[in-house]
């Protein structure tokens, strides 16, 4: 038997599908690899080059972003997961052209170091001081009726799962104290 085989599906083809979502407020539409990642369908397919490949294995935080609201480790969640569901980068945290009052407290407090782990970081502390407004406790919340006093232990704990290379983290707790002051 000559010529191709009756099925006639390629290999990217039958691995592929149509995934539908919003990023930064924007609908976007695209055909991917059913193993792609977050992380990768951001980087390699949209241009949103903010969220970092850092350990490529959820350990370090570098890839944080919103996930309809809650921080995610984008390196460890399929794109073939986000049909109708809404992705947050550090790209989108403020409108172009402005700093986010938590972007402008990184600055202040030089919270970025080199730069490579801050848009996870950024993402992350949004995420976390929403946690905070809805009133999720941590590991370290002493009282779990009351509203969450923002210690800087709490603000360590619930922002122990990004790593910072250049130990910036009392620069990363201060910012964050200072912008949820004033939330």
């Amino acid at each position: 038997m000559q010529g191709r085989p009756e099925n006639t599906t390629t290999t990217d083809e039958r691995h592929s599908s149509r995934v539908t979502f919003e990023v930064n407020g924007t609908a976007r539409e695209v055909t991917l690899d059913n193993r792609t990642t977050l992380l990768d369908t951001l980087r390699e397919h949209l241009d949103l080059t903010g969220a970092k490949k850092g350990c490529d294995h959820g350990q370090c935080g570098s890839c944080t972003v919103l996930l309809d609201g809650r921080r995610v480790k984008s390196c460890l969640v399929f794109a073939v997961t986000l049909n109708g569901r809404s992705v947050v980068t550090v790209e989108g945290l403020a409108e172009p052209g402005q700093l986010s009052p938590l972007q402008a407290a990184f600055i202040a407090h030089d919270a970025f170091q080199c730069g490579y782990c801050t848009p996870g970081q950024l993402c992350s502390a949004r995420g976390m001081l929403d946690e905070v407004t809805r009133g999720w406790p941590s590991a370290v919340t002493d009282d779990l009726g009351a509203p969450v006093d923002l210690t800087d232990a709490e603000i360590r704990e619930r922002m122990a799962g990004n790593l910072c290379r250049c130990a910036a983290y009392p620069h990363i707790v201060a910012a964050v104290r200072e912008t949820a002051a004033t939330r």
